[in-house]
Formats: C-alpha cells, sequence, structure tokens
C-alpha cells in the first residue's frame, strides 16, 4: 500500500473555482476566526453531526446539524468559525453549507505507521496495518479500545450507532481504515464500519524508510539543520525480497548531498543501514530530494524532499515581510488579526504588547514558542498561517502587534528585522446597550423584573464548560509554548501542556453559589440551568481549593485558620464561630456577583437553602463594592454574554446590589448601601504615598488597574498625561515633576478620582 501524504488525483482543477482558503491555511487561523474551506467528507450521518474532511493540503473536521444530508465522499464547502473540542480542531458552529455532490475522485486512505498517527493527520483518512487489539470481547458504542504493534498504542473510538457495535473484536492482525481523531491529549482512529477492520495481509514486498530511527514517509519534508551524517534504515515489512535499485538526489543543491545507498536485496522482514551526508556550499537554506529506487509496486521512487542550512548555520532571510495587518475580529476578550504574506517566507512571528509600541526584536539563529518573551513583547503565535488570535485579552486595553517573516526551524532561524508589519487594536468594554431599558431601580418588582430579564437563556452544558470557559477564555500563555491557568480561589497558576484537561491539571469546575445550596438540589441528572450556568462558575484546584472550600459560605476569617493553600483558606469567622472558606482578595467581588445573580436568576433567597446567618450579604456587598469589576471579569462577562445570551446585571451596575434584599429578594425601598457614587468609591479607594514625597510617589486604586491620567498644577495647567496604559500602580518621579504642588486625576474602567501630589 502506498504510503503518501495524500493520494488526490486531479482534484485541484475541480476545486480551484470554489474554496476560498485551503484546509492546510485554515487551520493555522486562530480560534473564532471564520474561514470558508472546501474539501471531501470522509464519512457521512453514520458518525453523527460530525464530518472529516480533507483536500490537498489537510484535513479538519466541521461538526453541526446543517451537514445532517452530507453522504460519504460528497465534496463539501464550509463555512464557519475555528473552534476546538477536547483538542480536535473544528469548523463551529457553521454557517453555511454547500454540498456538490459526489467528488469524482475519493480520497484513498494514506498509510501510516502507528507511531506516526498525530496532529500532521488530524481528521485525514488513514490506514494502520498490522496491529492487534489488546481487549477482547465485542465492541460497544461510544467506547474506545487500544490497538499495538506490539510496542506503540493507539486508541481506537467505536461511536454509538454503527455497524461494529455488538460484533466481536478481532483477536489477530489486522488492518484497520478510519479517520484521524484526538481526545484532549490522545490521538485516535476512528472507523466508520465494518469494513474499516480486516484481517492483515502480509504485502510481497514493501519499503519502509527511517532517518534516525524515525519513520519519514514518502513524500514527505526533512529538515537536517546542518547535520553533516543522516542515519538511514530502509525496511522491508513484507515477506518477498525488496530490490534497491539505487538513489539519486535533485533540486538546486543536489550538489550538497551524497548517499551510500546502493543496489542490493533487502530481505522480508529485514531492514539495511545507510547514510546520507550533506556537506553544504554557501550560506543560506539548502534543499534537495532523493528518490530511492525499489521494487516496491507503489512506492517507486521513495522519495524524501530535504532542507539544510549552508556555512552561516541561518536559514535564507525572507525577501519581504508581511503587510495588510487588520482586525476581522475585536471584542471585550478576543482579538483576530490577519495579514497578507511575505515574499519568500515559510513562516511568520506574531508578536504583541499591552499599553505601547513594540520594540522587542527577533534574534537569528532562536526558537520561540508561543509565550516566550522577546524583549518588552510576548510570542503571539508562530507559524505558516497568516491569521491569528492571541490568547488572555481583556476588555478596554489597547494592544500592539509586530510581525515578522522568517525561515527555518530548531535553531537554524533567519528572521526579517527590517520593517515588520505593525498595527493594534483596542479590545472593546462592557456592551450593555438598551439590556436594561424598563429596568426601574425604584420599583418594588425590581428582583422579579431582572429575574424576566435574565431567563430564560441558552442553556450549556456544565461538561462544556471545558470547550467554552477554559479554551476559548481562562486559559493563557506562558513560555516554552505551555499554558496556564488561574485558581479563582487561591490564585495558584497551573502550568500544563494544551490541550487542557480537567484530570491532567488536577482542576474542576468550581459552583460559587454551591450546588448543595440549591433548592432543585440535586440539580445535575438531569442538567438543571442552574446548575450549569456559566456565570456561577469558575475553574479551582480540586484537592486544594474547591473540595476545601466544599459548600462553606464564603467570609472572612477573624478566629483560627484551619485550613490554607495559597491565598485561600479555611477557618472560623470568629473565635469559635462557624467555618467558612475566604477566598483570595481579587476574587471577592466577583465570588459575591456571581451569588448575587444565582439568587436572583433562580430565586434563590440567602434565607432559603443559603441561612442568613450562613452566608451574609452584608459582607458580599462589602466584597462588591471593594472589589468592583476589572477588565478581567468585564471580558469574562461578554463571552458569557455572547455564549448564553444573558448578563449579570451585578456585573454591569453596582447600584442594583443597593435596592435588594437577598435574604428573601425583595425591593429595598430607600437604601443607605447607595449613598456613594461610582466615583466616590474610586476615590474612597485611590491612595496616594508618600505624601510628601521628595523622590517617587506611587498612586494606586485598590482592586481596579489604572488606564490612564493627567497631572495638572495648582493653575490648571497639563503637566504629564498618559491614556494608553494598564497598570495596577502608578510610579512617578522627581524627573517626571518639579518641586510642587499638583492635582492627579485617575482613571480605571469603572470611573475615576482627583488625588493630590506634592514633591519636595
Amino acid at each position: 500500500m502506498k504510503k503518501v501524504l495524500l493520494s488526490f488525483i486531479g482534484l485541484t482543477l475541480c476545486w480551484s473555482a470554489i474554496a476560498q482558503t485551503d484546509i492546510l491555511d485554515a487551520r493555522s487561523y486562530g480560534i473564532g476566526q471564520t474561514v470558508t474551506v472546501t474539501g471531501i467528507a470522509s464519512n457521512g450521518a453514520e458518525l453523527g453531526a460530525i464530518r472529516y474532511m480533507q483536500d490537498l493540503s489537510g484535513g479538519i473536521a466541521a461538526y453541526g446539524s446543517s451537514l445532517s444530508g452530507v453522504a460519504r465522499y460528497d465534496s463539501i464547502t464550509v463555512t464557519g468559525e475555528i473552534s476546538e473540542f477536547s483538542g480536535l480542531l473544528e469548523v463551529a458552529p457553521i454557517t453555511n453549507v454547500v454540498n456538490h455532490g459526489p467528488a469524482i475522485v475519493v480520497p484513498m486512505p494514506a498509510q501510516v505507521p502507528i507511531t506516526s498517527v498525530d496532529e500532521t493527520w488530524e481528521s485525514e483518512l488513514i490506514e494502520i496495518q498490522n496491529v492487534t487489539f489488546i481487549q477482547t470481547g465485542n465492541f460497544s458504542g461510544n467506547s474506545t479500545y487500544t490497538i499495538t504493534d506490539g510496542a506503540n498504542n493507539l486508541d481506537v473510538r467505536i461511536n454509538n450507532g454503527i455497524d461494529l457495535v455488538g460484533t466481536a473484536i478481532p483477536t489477530g492482525p489486522i488492518t484497520i481504515t478510519g479517520m484521524t481523531g484526538q481526545f484532549n491529549a490522545n490521538y485516535q482512529i476512528v472507523p466508520r464500519d465494518l469494513n474499516d477492520i480486516t484481517a492483515y495481509v502480509a504485502p510481497a514486498e514493501e519499503i519502509n524508510v527511517m532517518l534516525e530511527g524515525l519513520t519519514v514517509l514518502d513524500g514527505s519534508n526533512y529538515f537536517i539543520g546542518n547535520a553533516t551524517l543522516i542515519d538511514v534504515t530502509i525496511q522491508n515489512s513484507g515477506i518477498s525480497d525488496l530490490t534497491i535499485t539505487g538513489h539519486s538526489f535533485s533540486g538546486v543543491d543536489m550538489g550538497d548531498f551524497s548517499s551510500d545507498i546502493v543496489a542490493g536485496i533487502v530481505a522480508g522482514g529485514s531492514s539495511q543501514a545507510y547514510t546520507i551526508s550533506f556537506s553544504p556550499v554557501g550560506n543560506g537554506s539548502k534543499f534537495a530530494s532523493i528518490e530511492i529506487g525499489s521494487n516496491d509496486s507503489d512506492e517507486n521512487p521513495y522519495i524524501i524532499n530535504f532542507e539544510g542550512v549552508g556555512t552561516d548555520n541561518l536559514a535564507t532571510e525572507p525577501t519581504a515581510n508581511p503587510t495588510g495587518l487588520t482586525f476581522p475580529i475585536v471584542e471585550a476578550y478576543t482579538l483576530g488579526g490577519q495579514y497578507t504574506a511575505g515574499s519568500g517566507a515559510d513562516n511568520y512571528l506574531v508578536l504583541w504588547k499591552v499599553g505601547s509600541m513594540i520594540t522587542g526584536v527577533p534574534a537569528d539563529g532562536t526558537t520561540y514558542l508561543r509565550g516566550d518573551a522577546v524583549g518588552d513583547a510576548k510570542v503571539a503565535y508562530v507559524g505558516a498561517g497568516t491569521a491569528f488570535t492571541p490568547r488572555g485579552i481583556v476588555a478596554n486595553q489597547e494592544y500592539y502587534f509586530a510581525i515578522y517573516a522568517f525561515n527555518g526551524q530548531g535553531g537554524f532561524e533567519n528572521y526579517l528585522t527590517a520593517g515588520p508589519v505593525t498595527g493594534s487594536a483596542s479590545s472593546l468594554g462592557a456592551n450593555i446597550g438598551a439590556y436594561y431599558n424598563g429596568i426601574d431601580i425604584n420599583s418594588g418588582t425590581l428582583s422579579n423584573d431582572l429575574n424576566s430579564l435574565i431567563n430564560p437563556h441558552t442553556f450549556i452544558s456544565y461538561f462544556l464548560y471545558k470547550q467554552t470557559l477554559m479554551q476559548e477564555f481562562e486559559v493563557r500563555d506562558t513560555t516554552n509554548g505551555q499554558s496556564v491557568i488561574t485558581c479563582a480561589y487561591s490564585g495558584e497558576k497551573m502550568i500544563f501542556d494544551d490541550p487542557f484537561d480537567w484530570t491532567a491539571t488536577g482542576y474542576s469546575r468550581e459552583h460559587t453559589f454551591a450546588h448543595s445550596w440549591m433548592a432543585t438540589w440535586p440539580a445535575d441528572s438531569p442538567e438543571q440551568p442552574e446548575y450549569t450556568d456559566q456565570h456561577n462558575l469558575y475553574p479551582a484546584n480540586l484537592q486544594e481549593a474547591n473540595i476545601p472550600r466544599s459548600n462553606l459560605p464564603l467570609g472572612e476569617i477573624t478566629g483560627a485558620v484551619l485550613d490554607t493553600y495559597l491565598e485561600g483558606n479555611v477557618g472560623e469567622s470568629i473565635p469559635g464561630g462557624q467555618l467558612v472558606y475566604e477566598p483570595r482578595e481579587a476574587q471577592k467581588g466577583n465570588a459575591a456577583r456571581a451569588i448575587f445573580y444565582m439568587s436572583t436568576a433562580y430565586n434563590f433567597p440567602l434565607n432559603g437553602n443559603v441561612n442568613s446567618s450562613k452566608q451574609n450579604q452584608d459582607l458580599l456587598k462589602s466584597w462588591h463594592f471593594a472589589d468592583l469589576p476589572d477588565n478581567y471579569e468585564i471580558a469574562r462577562h461578554e463571552y458569557i454574554f455572547d455564549l448564553q445570551e444573558n448578563r449579570n446585571p451585578f456585573i454591569d451596575s453596582v447600584e442594583f446590589v443597593c435596592y435588594l434584599d437577598f435574604d428573601d429578594n425583595t425591593h429595598i425601598g430607600n437604601p443607605t448601601d447607595c449613598s456613594l457614587s461610582i466615583d466616590d468609591i474610586i476615590q474612597m479607594n485611590t491612595i496616594v504615598f508618600p505624601v510628601p514625597s521628595q523622590d517617587k510617589v506611587f498612586i494606586q486604586v485598590n482592586s481596579q488597574n489604572i488606564t490612564g491620567y493627567e497631572v495638572m498644577d495648582m493653575q490648571g495647567r497639563l503637566v504629564k498625561s498618559d491614556f494608553d496604559m494598564n497598570t495596577s500602580k502608578l510610579t512617578l518621579t522627581a524627573n517626571d515633576l518639579q518641586s510642587g504642588v499638583y492635582l492627579i486625576r485617575v482613571i480605571t474602567p469603572n470611573g475615576q478620582s482627583l488625588a493630590k501630589i506634592i514633591m519636595q
């Protein structure tokens, strides 16, 4: 069987007038960006609403009920957003499907060894030969099994409804065909029916080539860097002699390559060792292809494309950087950028920074991964694509970008550092609009009015929280290409390798308004909206935060501390008093607003299942005022609004809590809590230290980031200002201000304040 990257002969002309971008391009787009791709569906309705589709460049999954009429091997064009479901890249939700009917030439499965099933093959039709199942018995639906080649294992996913369900698991060697799927960190093969699992029949002669101990498929690219000698192993997995007829090199730099591969015999089931030598002349990238001749009926010649680097140990520098940077997606919680490809470039490095233009420049010969620091900036994207979505966007921020073209890999990168394409975009703030039209805070029916406003809303399963809030919002970049999430209660930073998985990280979805407090408890079987509501769920370390909190009320510890982990503690609210859980300061206002929302949305008054003496609303209100919504909470809120199509009123307005008694969800006619405006609250939380100052003066607004300021002298003249910043603490020095008295206006996402500065 021919081991090829893809076996679509003659399809390019059929698609050229239809496809707007190929699938490989689409796979490089950021989460949330819209693509239109054309390909052939490798499966039909037997696998439900998913269609694995591929073209000459690669494969991608499409998901949605609009695909129900697509049969196996139909040619289709789909438009939708790039998303990810448990590690599997998908086009979903789909906004448009065009079915062009049965394809003229259908995709043939690419024969790959079990060790090569990875991201390269995701969603493509593959075939694996000479493997056996570890399990015995009969296949069950929606179950995962394991095949092995004796040394390596791979998951096999049997979906419910296909005709394999209920049949006997083969006990001998098999050949299995299916799509390459992924679930969390595990890749899998997904067969479609009984015909996809057959008894293995050994071929007469079958060539396989390994470079440095790893299989390199026919037609593959192989980067050798500056290695001077490469070990080559030619294997024959057939039962008859494999006759090697020799080799030849071609390409612009073929003179830099040589090999000792000669005519000879490789017996069935055996292998022969050879070498390839690389002696570059001159600088820059070096390209050549080797063709190995044999009597293998469908892989003659066996072709491998090499790329190396010359005597300067760097790839060839691109001739032009990309151009035309635009931002088709701008939200409070995400940005999506696109640009036009540069010239002579294989890859691009996207840098980003908050608040000011980027001065950092990449260094030749350095491999950067997503999240790595480059001077004053960080890496948002590395790859061949022309679109990106940085992770970690929050509301009301100005983000700056610089994009460099480069060639090479593995420490041989050559960046075109002159004239990168640059640009900036500002994330949006709260998108309240006319949402609260008709709501009157002085109305005696305020609680019921808010309840009707935020219900009903779109139901999202508790088990989809990983695909929604975690993968598309909470997960951030850190160095070395890894990711990080923050425990809402303790502030712990958990670093992990993508994709995110609850079990691997030891995290859980914490109900801020505890599940057992709900009047409908247990509300998880079947799932009720109050159990799954994403306004109430935050990520938390299961063992160190979620379990210690349990269903304890949230409170402030004034007595003994009984359990502590970082910034989260269990203890007594008064000496000898009730147990409470006290979260970190940055989560207190967020938690209060989640509890107020749940009380209002589901009519769970705090003197119902949650006794007033147990979960004190006055304390929550004080947390609410002391920790007003920051840009993170605003961004999270807007994302949930897009998902559930309802808002948390207590994030949008500080005042609502003043007019509600959450112990019985009744109206408060003349509240005392709201005698202060937002700016009054900001003013109360503004700190200037020291006063007077002889050198440095520090300005801070508790629980708020400072997004701008202006300093005026006592005659009202502007002395210094900045409206393009995001910092928790502002520092001014004697170099900024001469001796004298000044007024500083401090701006935050929720309001502004005025304070006095005295410089001596």
